[in-house]
Formats: C-alpha cells, sequence, structure tokens
C-alpha cells in the first residue's frame, strides 16, 4: 500500500461504503465486489475507505488480505472497523481487537458506547468501566502503531439523554490517543441545527478533533453532515450515493460536491470531482442497483430541463437554471422534450443531438407543434430521444429516415392443449428493392415480431447483428378503460457501445411494440452511418 495523497490531514473524507453501504436491503457484497468498489473510491480520492469488520466473518477477513496484495492505494488508506475490548478483560488479549491488528490496516475504527442506557443494558456493564474499555482499547491499537479514529455510537441520543457522560467518552477516546473523535447520529433522528449546536458544545467543552457520521431517517444527513462541518467537524463518514441500512447514511457525493464547490475546501485531488458522475454510476452498477435518476449532482436528471421557460432562459445563460455547472461534477445538462416544451427547447436539443436547426422558426414551430400533438396521443419524448430524433430528422429533411418498407406484420400467439403456448410472428417488407418475407418464434409476441424483423433485415444490413433489446416497459395510458384504452411501449435498445430509447403508442401493445421496435432499428442504422435506401 503507498500513500501519495496530495491533500493534508486537516479534513477528512471517510468512506463506509463497504461496510455501512453494505447493510442497505438489497445489497450483498462479495469480496470482488468489495475490491472493485475500492478501486472507484480510491480513484475518487477519499481519504479514508472502510473496509469491513475482519475477523467478525471470512468475507471481511479475505478482503483485508487480498486488499494488501492487489489494490495499490494511491489516496485511500485502508480502515479496518471493529469494537472496544470486552468487559472485564485486556485489550492486548481480546480476540476480536487482535483480528484488528492482524488485518494489516494502517487504521481501525472503533465503535464505543456513549449512551448511558446502551452501557447498561447493551453492554451489561458501568459507565465507567465502559470509559475503561475505551481507554483501554485505544491506548493498546496505538501501541501496535494503527492510527485510531472513534465512532461514539448513538451519540446525539446518548447526549440528550445524559450529556456530561457522552462528553466525558468523548475525552477519554481523546485523552488515550484517537486522532479522531466521530460523533453518530445512528438512529438518523436529528436535524440540522441540533447537530451544529451540539457540535459547536461538544468542540468547546473537550477540545477533541471532531468528526460526523449521519444517517438519513429524516431525510437531513446531508444537511446534518455540513451543519457540523459549520459547527468544526473536520471528518466526515459517508457512503456511496447513499447507501445504507433503513433508508441510508449521508451521501459521499453531494457533500463533497458541496464542500468543494460551495465551502470551497479541497478534500479530492486535482481533477477527481469531475469523476464524481462516472465513480457515482460505477459503484451502483457493482451493488446491482439502477443509478438514481434524480440523485444531485451526478444523476442523469440532475441537469435536465423541460419547461420551455427555463429553456428560453437557458439558451441565453445556462447558470440562469443551474446551480452549478454540471461538467465541474462530470455531469450533463439535458434537454427535455414534451408537451411543455417551447421553440428554445426544441433548438437546445437539436444542439444536443448534432441537428443544427439553424434558428429556422417555422422550422421549429412545426417541430414543436407536432411534438405537442403527438405527446397529447400518448407519446413521450423526454424518455425517448432516438424517436425524437428522428422525428426531427424528419421535418428538417423534409422526409422521413426510410431503410425498409412494411408491407404487413402478424403475431400469432397459439394456446395448446397441454398447457404450452407457441409465438410466432411474420414480416413482409421491401428493403433496398427486394421484397422479404420472415418468420420467427419467440418466447412472447413481441420477441417473435423482434427475432422476425432481425431475421428480415439482417442479410441486408449486417449492422443489425450487434442490436440487442435491453428494456421494455409497458404503460397503460389514462382514458378508456380496459382493453380499449391507449398502451405507450417504451424499448431500450443497444450495440454494444451505447444505449438509445424509442416510444410506440396504439391501442394494443403489440402494434405500440412494433412502432418502438421500428423506430430502433431506424435509429440502429442512422447511429452506424448507414445510408437511407434511395
Amino acid at each position: 500500500m503507498t500513500e501519495t495523497s496530495e491533500l493534508d490531514d486537516s479534513f477528512h473524507v471517510f468512506d463506509t461504503t463497504l461496510r455501512d453501504g453494505a447493510q442497505r436491503e438489497g445489497i450483498n457484497l462479495t469480496v470482488a465486489d468489495k475490491l472493485a468498489i475500492a478501486r472507484h473510491l480510491d480513484d475518487f480520492g477519499v481519504g479514508f475507505i472502510e473496509g469491513g469488520w475482519p475477523g467478525a466473518n471470512p468475507r471481511d477477513t479475505e478482503f483485508f488480505a487480498r486488499a494488501q496484495q492487489e489494490i495499490d492505494f494511491k489516496h485511500a488508506q485502508l480502515v479496518a472497523f471493529g469494537a472496544t475490548r470486552r468487559a472485564g478483560g485486556k485489550a492486548s488479549e481480546d480476540p476480536q481487537v487482535k483480528a484488528l491488528v492482524e488485518s494489516g490496516a494502517p487504521v481501525v475504527t472503533l465503535v464505543a458506547k456513549s449512551h448511558d442506557r446502551h452501557v447498561e443494558l447493551a453492554l451489561r456493564t458501568t459507565l465507567e468501566e465502559n470509559l475503561e474499555m475505551v481507554r483501554d482499547t485505544v491506548s493498546h491499537l496505538r501501541s501496535q502503531g494503527r492510527r485510531v479514529f472513534v465512532d461514539c455510537e448513538h451519540f446525539f441520543d446518548g447526549y440528550r439523554a445524559n450529556p456530561q457522560y457522552a462528553k466525558a467518552v468523548v475525552r477519554a477516546a481523546a485523552e488515550a490517543g484517537a486522532d479522531v473523535v466521530v460523533l453518530c447520529d445512528t438512529n438518523g433522528g436529528m436535524l440540522p441545527a441540533q447537530v451544529q449546536a451540539v457540535v459547536a458544545t461538544v468542540l468547546a467543552d473537550t477540545g477533541a478533533r471532531l468528526g460526523i457520521h449521519a444517517q438519513d431517517d429524516t431525510g437531513c444527513a446531508v444537511a446534518n453532515t455540513l451543519a457540523a462541518v459549520d459547527a468544526g467537524a473536520t471528518h466526515v463518514q459517508c457512503t456511496a450515493n447513499g447507501y445504507g441500512e433503513r433508508v441510508g447514511n449521508s451521501n459521499l457525493f453531494p457533500v463533497v460536491a458541496a464542500l468543494e464547490l460551495k465551502y470551497g475546501k479541497k478534500v479530492l485531488p486535482a481533477g477527481a470531482l469531475s469523476e464524481m458522475t462516472r465513480i457515482s454510476h460505477a459503484i451502483a452498477e457493482v451493488v446491482n442497483l439502477t443509478p438514481s435518476t434524480h440523485q444531485p449532482y451526478v444523476g442523469v436528471s440532475a441537469f435536465a430541463h423541460k419547461a420551455g421557460l427555463h429553456a428560453s432562459a437557458i439558451k441565453v445563460d445556462p447558470d440562469l437554471y443551474q446551480h452549478i455547472d454540471p461538467e465541474l461534477v462530470g455531469n450533463t445538462m439535458r434537454m427535455l422534450v414534451s408537451d411543455m416544451a417551447g421553440r428554445a427547447s426544441i433548438e437546445l436539443k437539436g444542439k444536443e443531438l448534432g441537428v443544427d436547426l439553424g434558428g429556422d422558426r417555422e422550422l421549429i414551430g412545426r417541430v414543436v407543434s407536432r411534438v405537442k400533438e403527438r405527446e397529447l396521443r400518448g407519446y413521450t419524448y423526454e424518455a425517448a430521444d432516438a424517436s425524437f430524433e428522428l422525428l426531427l430528422r424528419e421535418e428538417a429533411e423534409g422526409k422521413a429516415r426510410t431503410y425498409f418498407d412494411v408491407e404487413s406484420w402478424r403475431a400469432i400467439v397459439e394456446d395448446r392443449p397441454d398447457g404450452s403456448h407457441a409465438n410466432e410472428a411474420t414480416v413482409k417488407l421491401f428493403a433496398k428493392g427486394e421484397r422479404i418475407v420472415a418468420t420467427a418464434e419467440g418466447n412472447g409476441p413481441v420477441n417473435a415480431l423482434d427475432r422476425a424483423l432481425r431475421v428480415a433485415l439482417e442479410k441486408i444490413y449486417p449492422q443489425l447483428a450487434k442490436l440487442e433489446l435491453v428494456d421494455y416497459k409497458v404503460r397503460i395510458l389514462e382514458g378508456k378503460h380496459g382493453t380499449e384504452s391507449t398502451t405507450r411501449v417504451l424499448i431500450s435498445t443497444s450495440d454494444g457501445a451505447g444505449e438509445w430509447s424509442t416510444v410506440g403508442v396504439a391501442k394494443n401493445v403489440i402494434a405500440a411494440s412494433w412502432q418502438a421496435l421500428e423506430d430502433a432499428y431506424t435509429y440502429g442504422l442512422l447511429r452506424a452511418g448507414v445510408e437511407p435506401a434511395a
């Protein structure tokens, strides 16, 4: 392990994704997952990565062993997490404390009880013995050459119940050699003004270097973290994307962005902030959760503008409706096209898609009218950029992009006496002057249509072999009920290098799906640089 961070020790960004984040419902990290996330966090430039509790389970023990060998940390230090020694024992003889030393991690975070009722009811020991457990464990780990941070569990609730004892735990940790004492809102019930007041008082009364660890049960974890910084905390504990137990922890990315861009604190290596969106999404992929589209700073909707009034202002100056330049955090501004769109929205979206409308007011007006008319019928273009680009190019070029002309299609669903089903589709079309009839089976009528269309076109357009349908959504729109309702289908397609979405609307799901499939294949050929049929 090498430490090459250009940052000083005056402010800590401490990540707990590999322990706290892993406690989120639905997240189950393998050792390989933890190693991958650790690499991403080190690339981002956090100062400390808490890897888990060595000795508590084989997975965490293996992680520490492999991390030492497989990761050359460039910015972060690896941290082992554990508890103070058992009541009545000695830290030097405690097996759990020994495992912390044997982990090889240069930094250890100890969790200590700071709420008097937890000491007496959970640890079943005296308040004085708990203080001695803190002193003994911190002192022993310091004697073993480890840097020590102490997490005061349930600190804010404990401070409310018995402020003198809560502060006594802070003093015991600091006097024994803990570099930072972290005040934990373990139940997540605090509000920013309360956090700021308590942190300021504890700092003044103890003189200890303080950190903050906030859970998000009131939806205030990020605000509470920043309130603690306002009060003098110089160590923030967060998780990537706010992952964590119950509703989660303080989210690493908005905290770091606020510190760098709003507070002017240098907490990441040079250039790292612009990697934030990529890192956020990469970690979401590792834990197998869809990235939150509306997450501050890094969500795909964080700088997406839909209202025509916003677009008109953004055309003059993007900062009029954006609190930062999205490129600072590796994100991009997006214009959403909908029935709320005005001329400015269409013109900006055209530039985003590489279609220069040249300020042609008549052309832009036609596009606006067509979008509004089609959205009235149930189409949605804010979620189907590819279908919108085809519409835009059709208006700008005076004709539709046509690679094939469909004569007819049909899909058959056959129920058999034995309870099995068969799905078959036939497509008849013309492409490059040739009439083609293709039939295929699938695991559903839409899948059968997709395969039949692929069979019909792949010999003429081999570029389509790369295409894969990766997502399929159906929504029954408001209006008529039951089988007479209008259906909207959104299809996402990938060529291995990128992904795009198309939309279809019809009285039945198969016809709507066919529209979306046609657009998906047409856009795929456009994207591949294929010239339309003459």
